[in-house]
């Protein structure tokens, strides 16, 4: 459970990470492929079991981890443009409502049932991330408010399930380390070759703050994963359980901190959003 407690505060911590680089002007998209590279020091030295470059794309969560290191990036971002354009609760439940993703592929993944609870908390999880976008209680939600926090959702949701996939069908206790610093060293590379093409395009510009944010980032987000990681793999807790904390958790101590730091002010429909996602939540994993 401990495990579990670290994961729920670390990953709060990242969003308001992404929040505070909106407040000093930090590039998001470079710290991003920063933190990855400090990610993926901590994956090695963390690792118990030692693999050569050459003997990790032998490995049978290779191909996995590079599909997730396309994600994390890609998702990563958005997550940082939803925190600054939409605000940390947006941004929390956005994300968190995902779970409800692997829930409706594990039907079709491992014949797992879907009765009228599931349903109807799939059906709240989408109306909470629209109603969490709203910027007023009269006015409908506008795409441009919407955008970013669906794709935040669908995202995060293709993340967990490809995540929850590998590390059951692949991925042994004492790999985990190595897994997560191979979808991490994924991640950067692909930075990396997003970055050369700004930079050709001559539209980079490194600052040491960029450095600061970078290094902040990515020590958080290594840890983050490997506790969620190590809680899946603790004995005598279901993945539902686990999940139904964590994402309950996660949004209630994000929606604290925007209010308590950085005085966000959220509407009716806000408010509403976020029970429905606290509800949505409960309800698909537990049915």
């Amino acid at each position: 459970m401990i495990f579990l407690i670290f994961s729920v505060f670390i990953t709060s911590l990242l969003f308001v990470i992404f929040k505070l680089f909106d407040v000093y002007k930090v590039n998001t998209f470079q710290a991003i492929v920063l933190n990855y590279a400090v990610a993926l020091c901590f994956g090695f030295v963390h690792s118990e079991i030692s693999l050569s470059v050459a003997e990790i794309p032998q490995q049978p969560w290779f191909l996995g981890a590079t599909i997730l290191g396309f994600l994390f990036i890609t998702v990563f971002l958005v997550m940082g443009i939803t925190a600054q354009k939409n605000g940390l609760s947006v941004a929390s439940v956005a994300g968190k409502m995902s779970v409800v993703i692997p829930v409706v592929l594990g039907v079709f993944l491992y014949n797992e049932s879907i009765g009228f609870v599931k349903i109807i908390g799939i059906i709240l999880a989408l109306i909470a991330v629209y109603l969490s976008s709203a910027k007023s209680d009269t006015a409908p939600v506008e795409f441009k408010n919407l955008l970013f926090p669906l794709l935040l959702f669908l995202g995060s949701g293709s993340i967990d399930t490809l995540l929850k996939y590998t590390e059951d069908t692949y991925v042994s206790k004492g790999a985990v380390p190595m897994f997560l610093s191979t979808i991490f060293g994924c991640a950067l590379l692909f930075g990396v070759f997003f970055t050369l093409l700004q930079f050709f395009s001559k539209k980079v510009k490194l600052e040491w703050k960029t450095l600061i944010g970078g290094i902040a980032l990515g020590v958080p987000n290594y840890y983050s994963m490997e506790f969620l990681l190590k809680a899946l793999q603790t004995e005598g807790l279901e993945s539902a359980t686990i999940f139904t904390i964590n994402n309950v958790s996660v949004v209630v101590l994000t929606t604290m901190f925007a209010l308590l730091f950085f005085k966000e002010k959220l509407v009716k429909k806000n408010w509403i959003g976020i029970g429905l996602a606290i509800i949505s939540i409960l309800l698909v994993v537990s049915a």
